[in-house]
């Protein structure tokens, strides 16, 4: 069974994803993605009235719910809920190399490419490819695409919309602009 529950962060409403083992989706609230998953019938909604939280159901859905506290507290979590991401290969190799910025740091989308390379796996990657797998990023925040910027130092298309990423980046101490 696949649920959803919507956590209330203050930065507006995330819409979590999962199933039992994993965290499948993290959309914030300015995401399209969100009211699509929302209103998804075959994803079962659950609230505080529906939900037995001492069921070894929602074991992940308690890992999720504080690895948001901590980070929405100003702090690296320094863990990472249990995922599971579907995409093309490229893509999740992106988003394993997104999944290796560290806590209030940036990476440009060049560096993301370079790291792929650096991996043997790719003769070429273009920055545009890379900026494609990061907007496709079914878990945001926990793989932190808000942390890749323009080689200039720009914030560029972020889901959530720019305004955030730029809060979230604050938030982690970088300070960008």
């Amino acid at each position: 069974m696949t649920y959803k529950k919507i956590y209330h962060s203050p930065f507006g409403k995330i819409l979590l994803i999962f199933d039992k083992n994993f965290l499948l989706g993290l959309y914030l609230e300015n995401q399209k993605e969100f009211e699509d998953k929302l209103k998804d019938e075959d994803i079962k909604f659950i609230d505080g009235e529906n939900l037995e939280i001492s069921s070894d159901e929602y074991n992940i859905l308690r890992d999720i719910e504080k690895w948001l506290e901590i980070y929405f507290s100003g702090k690296d979590p320094e863990f990472i809920p249990a995922i599971k991401v579907y995409g093309s290969e490229f893509r999740k190799d992106v988003w394993d190399i997104l999944l290796k910025i560290p806590y209030g740091k940036t990476w440009t989308y060049k560096e993301v490419g370079e790291s792929l390379l650096a991996g043997g796996k790719y003769e070429r990657v273009s920055n545009q490819a890379v900026g494609g797998a990061v907007g496709h990023n079914p878990i945001s925040l926990i793989i932190p695409c808000h942390r890749v910027i323009g080689s200039d130092g720009s914030l560029r298309g972020y889901a959530g919309g720019i305004e955030v990423k730029r809060k979230l980046l604050e938030l982690e101490g970088d300070g960008k602009k």
